[in-house]
């Protein structure tokens, strides 16, 4: 068995995964469902649903912003 090489020196940096655009709109969609229609019902559901999708379109922003671009 090939032993695996170690690097030494400067770590790598971090890169940003490139998401798609239906993400994106998973993330809002999500979003506003749980505000109209989760939340009224039930607010701890609501409030975690909610919580979840705007850390969703949070990310889907930084990839927009930071990943390369793929042709």
């Amino acid at each position: 068995m090939a032993k695996k090489k170690i690097r030494r020196g400067k770590p790598s940096r971090w890169h940003a995964a490139p998401l798609k655009g239906t993400f994106m709109l998973s993330a809002m969609m999500g979003f506003l469902i749980s505000a109209y229609w989760v939340y009224p019902q039930n607010v701890n559901y609501g409030f975690a649903f909610m919580a979840v999708f705007a850390m969703m379109f949070a990310a889907s922003l930084v990839s927009m912003t930071k990943a390369p671009v793929v042709a």
